[in-house]
């Protein structure tokens, strides 16, 4: 049994992940915000309660703002009062507003970097010196394809690509504390999250409607399709992989044909 904390724990992605761990019989700590954000269609934190409640399961469901630094240390407080340790980290919370670098407000991008990258350091920044002291954990960072590059997406294209960087940068600094850090690439077409239906204005059937060429699987990936490997790189069975970029969905890491002229 693990302690892990999962940022946007309470919806979408996150949401199957902290289900999956919680079915594993992990302790479980999801953090999400109630108030909508900006271009996501994610319904606050009874989501992830609710789905919980549907199988029984339990895990603790906290609001915080992973690029608030004083949210994030109240919501690792709270796991170590209560657990005494934390052995996983997830670091899924993002957004993801459309737009290239002229049309994309300054404000936004700043917004866009602090809950993506600042996020993700700000995590795990709080949480390394607690796995080094207990001898080791494991951190997974969600990525995207947009990270290689994508149009129509300056500034979470460059969020997720500094997330890329920032992976092997903490692999490589705590590959001899035992942390162990990784990163998922969702993919296949299907994934329905807040952000994702947030790009089709909200409506989920435009969403899951449009041509995907899905996956190997002969069908389109679902949220948990990502959170069993994700699932797989915080257990023991992963113990000597740090530093990888597991593509889930095939070639999300490679980016996708260029789109017709507009």
């Amino acid at each position: 049994m693990a302690v892990v904390i999962v940022t946007g724990g309470t919806f979408g992605i996150g949401q199957a992940v902290t289900v999956l761990l919680a079915q594993r019989g992990h302790q479980v700590i999801a953090l999400g915000l109630a108030a909508p954000q900006v271009s996501s269609t994610a319904e606050g934190i009874e989501s992830v309660r609710e789905a919980l409640s549907r199988e029984g399961l339990h895990a603790d469901v906290l609001e915080a703002d992973v690029s608030n630094a004083a949210d994030v240390q109240r919501a690792v407080t709270y796991a170590l009062d209560r657990f005494g340790c934390i052995d996983g980290l997830v670091n899924n919370a993002a957004i993801g507003p459309l737009g290239t670098v002229l049309d994309t407000p300054e404000e936004l991008w700043d917004r866009i970097i602090d809950v993506n990258l600042k996020g993700a350091y700000l995590c795990s920044r709080a949480v390394i010196p607690q796995m080094v002291a207990q001898g080791g954990g494991a951190i997974v960072n969600v990525g995207s394809g947009a990270g290689w590059g994508k149009p129509n997406m300056a500034a979470y294209a460059s969020s997720k690509g500094g997330m890329v960087a920032l992976t092997m940068a903490m692999a490589y600094d705590h590959f001899h504390d035992h942390v162990r850090v990784n990163m998922v690439i969702p993919g296949g077409g299907g994934i329905v999250t807040g952000m994702s239906v947030g790009r089709f204005g909200g409506d989920v059937d435009k969403f899951t409607s449009r041509a995907s060429p899905g996956t190997a699987a002969g069908r389109v990936a679902t949220a948990m399709d990502i959170a069993k490997p994700v699932a797989f790189l915080l257990s023991d069975d992963a113990a000597v992989i740090s530093g990888t970029v597991l593509d889930v969905g095939c070639f999300a890491n490679q980016g996708g044909p260029v789109p017709a002229r507009p």
